[in-house]
């Protein structure tokens, strides 16, 4: 299915979107994206359907051909402070205050977002596999968070980041068995099956 251009017509329409929303560790980044209204490219889709090596080609012809976009994290301290969820759209709210321009109405991925000022927003399920502002927005969320896992990999490498990005997998939840925790593990999150045995 073809991605639609706006939710709203001849509205300055931002589209929103975050990654790392399920990860043990680093930070969860979101982006905001308004695009013009010629914007095209052939591989544009969600961010999950794509293959690292699309969204690398993607970001840099997204952040030359956007009229305005911005990344912003939250990181470890703050997502155990106030949840998931909330730090999810703190990130939001974050990338759209750091947009060149302000939003008219703002497109979101997912079914959960609070107000940001009094600009008027619509939830949207599967948003980023639908809107091309949202899936632009997931792509740049995306590929911002990786590099930074990344990053994080050459500083604490026994938990292979590089590869999983701070997701569960069983290498992961093996390395935490193995090595313990450090600051960029969120601490309110179920970090093994046996949570209660972990040294935090």
């Amino acid at each position: 299915m073809a991605l639609k251009k706006w939710f709203l017509k001849n509205t300055v329409e931002a589209g929103t979107d975050e990654a790392g929303r399920g990860c043990l560790a680093g930070p969860v980044v979101a982006a905001a994206v308004l695009l013009p209204a010629d914007f095209y490219h052939p591989l544009l889709n969600d961010s999950k359907q794509l293959m690292e090596k699309q969204r690398d080609i993607l970001r840099p012809y997204i952040e030359k051909h956007a009229l305005a976009f911005a990344v912003a994290f939250v990181f470890e301290a703050k997502i155990d402070e106030i949840n998931i969820l909330q730090a999810s759209i703190l990130a939001m709210h974050h990338a759209i205050q750091k947009l060149a321009i302000e939003p008219e109405h703002i497109i979101v991925d997912g079914n959960k977002f609070n107000p940001y000022k009094n600009i008027p927003h619509t939830t949207i399920v599967e948003g980023d596999a639908k809107y091309m502002s949202i899936a632009a927005a997931s792509i740049l969320a995306k590929t911002y968070r990786d590099d930074f896992m990344k990053n994080l990999d050459l500083e604490f490498p026994n938990y292979k980041w590089r590869q999983n990005k701070g997701y569960a997998t069983l290498f992961h939840r093996n390395a935490i068995r193995e090595f313990g925790i450090t600051d960029y593990h969120r601490k309110s999150f179920r970090l093994l099956p046996e949570q209660l045995k972990l040294a935090l």
